[in-house]
């Protein structure tokens, strides 16, 4: 049966999706376009910014997945061409894949970090290294098992409906839900900075262990009901297909020129565009809010929510304009909306008005909606031709090495933004030394807050006594295990780049030592207090209560002293940023002043409200130089900008046009009746 007629031809009934289906397959999104996304863009920037890791050795990271995705990719397609059972040959991929992509991905943030950790390594690089390792092993493994959920998900979304524009509208909601739940990528990183989850004094990079959790609890259930729903109505058609070797299908694909294009086209795009999702992180925090990242992390959050809404609603759009135009005209036309995103980012980036960044945000959305929707659909019209040519469906190959280029699009542009982050001279030691020395703070001030409330609760002596009791043990506990690290740092040797980072070897172990001698007479001071007669007096109290806090007092001195010995090799070198890193110096100066008076202040109130000073004032330590900026905002909008004018001129060489897939269809239309009735006969 027929129904409303498209561009002269008239769309069949039987390959219409319905609802249920429709709901069902566009869920799967989920993984290839939330969490892919959430994996490559905040691995990179915690990594860098969090654990003060190399951005060009995590851009080296994370393009090793897309390089072992060159194997995995098209194995895993023509394995799922080639499986039969009861079950067919894509859903026990979606199955097992899917929950394999819950369980890596928590994997992905329990990075081993913490002093205690830390110092089990000779060397602040050798533990580095180690963090680095991790981080390739479990991205390894998440990228691996999205690779075997997402390659037969793609597949079998070729194979659910022959329809030209029925494939856009199946794609379509493959994208409209991906992109709903895409707004978690910003969002994640501002749930991982809040206290809940990364806990009072920790980073995001803690606060992300969590929240994955979350997600997978999220993930799992999803699987069965996408195994369960989900039917594969293509499968009884190559139940007795012969099974074919591996190399032939690549070799079939290699050889079809509209594939080509449109790959080619594709991996043009994901080059430019991911390269702008790495580098777009930075500048809000680093550009627009001076390295505030709290703001920075809700303005990503708001950013990424109207990216995900205006997703959402291109959906409609596109399932309107695309049998009207055909696929490679409104394929040009979301390139074009893509060039005008970029070169709007060269007004819409403005610290005045931060949220001018809204605008390139909602072009490049509805671009990229209806570009990757589109590219996925063009593929299932390309194995149309591939069959009539060849009577081999192999949406499993033809989408596994699609797929295969938009990753190492993804991964060249990671390798890229870490080589450029490198050259723009972002100093992410400075940002996870002012995270160390931020967290310490942090911490302090909220025990001092608690103990200034005890102070106010007019406690009796007894009370008083068990209170200060648990408190002490507290510190003592504390400063024991601040000990030992200290002990450890003191007793590495540091190679000739530690030293210069350092000022110099001696003088930070000389500091050292100094701090654990501090260290161990507040212990002994905390031991001793309980034993002095009229302990429970108000000046006892009040200088016991002082000494309870010199655990964290003391390390965010030693904090403070390592970023000022950061700044001071930073502040000498001969550089354009010289004057930006003797400015920064400067502000530290002003703030380890008051972070020493805080050691001989008994009023634990004046202690607070200076400790809530410190916290207001100490994000201008990690505002970045103005030739860093400048940099950052010249790679990230002018490099896609090329890229996207370049494939223009790529897609116009796809040939496979409307009217040529309908002739397509209704000739294999024609060979399976003829072959039909010459089975009868």
């Amino acid at each position: 049966m027929k129904t409303m007629e498209q561009n002269g031809h008239m769309a069949d009934r039987t390959e219409r999706i319905g609802f249920s289906q429709l709901a069902a397959y566009g869920a799967g999104g989920i993984i290839p376009i939330a969490l892919f996304n959430v994996a490559g863009i905040l691995v990179g920037l915690m990594g860098n910014i969090s654990l003060g890791l190399s951005a060009f050795w995590l851009g080296v990271i994370l393009i090793i997945p897309r390089l072992w995705d060159a194997l995995s990719d098209p194995v895993i397609g023509h394995i799922s061409d080639n499986t039969r059972t009861r079950w067919g040959r894509r859903r026990p991929f979606l199955l097992f894949g899917g929950i394999a992509v819950a369980v890596f991905f928590v994997m992905i943030w329990w990075i081993p970090k913490g002093d205690m950790v830390r110092a089990w390594f000779p060397t602040d690089e050798g533990f580095q290294w180690f963090q680095l390792t991790y981080i390739l092993f479990s991205l390894l493994i998440f990228f691996t098992a999205v690779n075997l959920f997402e390659i037969p998900h793609g597949a079998l979304g070729m194979e659910m409906t022959n329809d030209y524009h029925e494939r856009t509208r199946l794609f379509s909601a493959k994208s409209f839900v991906g992109n709903l739940f895409a707004m978690s990528t910003p969002w994640l990183f501002a749930l991982a900075n809040m206290e809940i989850f990364k806990g009072t004094g920790g980073n995001e990079a803690d606060g992300m262990r969590y929240v994955s959790l979350m997600i997978a609890a999220v993930i799992i259930p999803l699987s069965f009901w996408w195994t369960y729903k989900l039917k594969e109505p293509g499968f009884k058609k190559v139940e007795k297909q012969k099974k074919s070797p591996f190399w032939q299908d690549m070799k079939r694909t290699a050889n079809n020129k509209n594939f080509i294009m449109l790959t080619l086209t594709i991996f043009t795009l994901a080059m430019g565009f991911n390269f702008v999702s790495l580098l777009g992180s930075y500048i809000p925090i680093f550009y627009i809010f001076g390295g505030d990242k709290v703001s920075g992390a809700t303005l990503l959050g708001i950013n990424g929510t109207v990216w995900a809404i205006t997703g959402l609603l291109a959906v409609f759009p596109l399932n309107w304009i695309s049998p009207r135009l055909g696929k490679r005209n409104t394929l040009v036309l979301a390139i074009l909306l893509m060039i005008a995103a970029q070169a709007s980012k060269i007004v819409c980036y403005n610290p005045e008005y931060p949220y001018l960044i809204i605008i390139p945000t909602v072009l490049l959305s509805a671009g990229m909606l209806f570009f990757f929707t589109l590219g996925s659909s063009m593929v299932g019209d390309i194995c149309d031709e591939d069959e009539l040519h060849t009577g081999k469906r192999s949406e499993g190959s033809y989408y596994s090495v699609f797929w295969w280029f938009i990753k190492m699009g993804t991964a060249l542009a990671s390798f890229v933004a870490g080589l450029l982050i490198v050259y723009t001279a972002f100093d992410e030691v400075q940002v996870t030394k002012v995270d160390s020395l931020q967290g310490n703070i942090k911490e302090l001030h909220s025990k001092t807050s608690l103990l200034n409330q005890k102070r106010s609760e007019n406690l009796t002596t007894a009370q008083w006594i068990e209170v200060l009791k648990t408190q002490s043990a507290d510190a003592e506990k504390e400063l024991n295990e601040f000990l030992k690290y200290l002990d450890k740092e003191t007793a590495k040797k540091f190679d000739e780049k530690e030293a210069k980072t350092f000022a110099s070897s001696l003088e930070r172990k000389t500091d050292l030592e100094q701090v654990r001698e501090e260290t161990r007479t507040a212990l002994h001071a905390l031991t001793e207090r309980m034993s002095v007669p009229g302990f429970a007096a108000d000046s006892m109290i009040d200088e016991t209560l002082l000494i309870i806090l010199q655990p964290k007092i003391i390390k965010a001195r030693t904090h403070a002293f390592e970023l000022e010995g950061h700044l001071k090799f930073k502040s000498v070198e001969k550089n354009k940023n010289q004057a930006h890193y003797i400015e920064l110096l400067g502000y530290l100066h002003e703030m380890q002043s008051r972070i020493r008076q805080l050691s001989t202040e008994t009023d634990l109130q004046k202690n607070a409200d200076s400790l809530e000073s410190i916290e207001k004032d100490i994000f201008k330590l990690t505002v970045q130089s103005p030739f860093t900026l400048w940099m950052m905002r010249v790679v990230e909008i002018g490099l896609p900008l090329l890229l996207s004018i370049l494939s223009v001129f790529i897609v116009l060489r796809y040939s496979l046009t409307e009217k040529r897939s309908h002739e397509i269809k209704e000739l294999i239309n024609q060979r399976n009746a003829l072959q039909a009735e010459n089975s009868k006969e």
